[in-house]
């Protein structure tokens, strides 16, 4: 059965990669909009859900693939913290994060064609205090942009990053071993 990642991201494809899976390439879009006082993590797996019902209806349902899906959101202070519209939108989270900790929630699916397999993996991330020239300095690199919370925690706002509590691959986009789990309880890999 071959294992499809119903994801653009190239980070998540990363992740896959350098951790020794075979996977094929096949991005959907989805409505990303929280519902009304819709819980972070379960805002999280519907989103993976939908990526992934969504790409079984543009298959017509074929039963021969073994579908992967996640949605990452970043939680500062109770509220969800999608990718940044604008700037002035990435400054203000960065502001948010700044010298507190947020959690951050990877909604994975994995549905083949009788079964879904579903997990919420969370993990806790600290950032030292932000001055005002830190986040202009790091917003003017263009890494905000596309990524929830405004930050990657691979590339240059790992130097904001204190400490981390749980998978540092999570907030990256996807944790592999909870990929690797699940897989292994569905009977996908030997």
């Amino acid at each position: 059965m071959r294992l499809v990642l119903a994801s653009a991201s190239p980070r998540r494809a990363e992740l896959l990669s350098t951790a020794g899976f075979t996977f094929e390439v096949e991005p959907v879009d989805v409505d990303e909009t929280p519902q009304p006082a819709e819980l972070p993590t379960d805002y999280a797996l519907r989103v993976a859900r939908d990526k992934a019902a969504a790409w079984r209806r543009q298959h017509d349902g074929d039963a021969t693939a073994c579908i992967l899906a996640a949605d990452t959101v970043v939680v500062a202070d109770g509220r969800i913290l999608g990718k940044p519209s604008n700037r002035e939108h990435a400054r203000e989270m960065l502001a948010l994060l700044s010298g507190t900790t947020h959690l951050v929630h990877t909604g994975v699916v994995l549905r083949l064609a009788d079964e879904e397999l579903a997990e919420v993996v969370t993990t806790r991330v600290r950032f030292l205090n932000l001055s005002g020239s830190e986040i202009d300095w790091y917003l003017q690199s263009g890494e905000a942009e596309g990524k929830a919370g405004a930050y990657g925690i691979q590339g240059r706002a790992s130097r904001f990053v204190d400490w981390v509590e749980g998978s540092w691959s999570n907030v990256v986009g996807l944790p592999p071993a909870t990929v690797y789990r699940m897989l292994t309880r569905a009977g996908v890999l030997s």
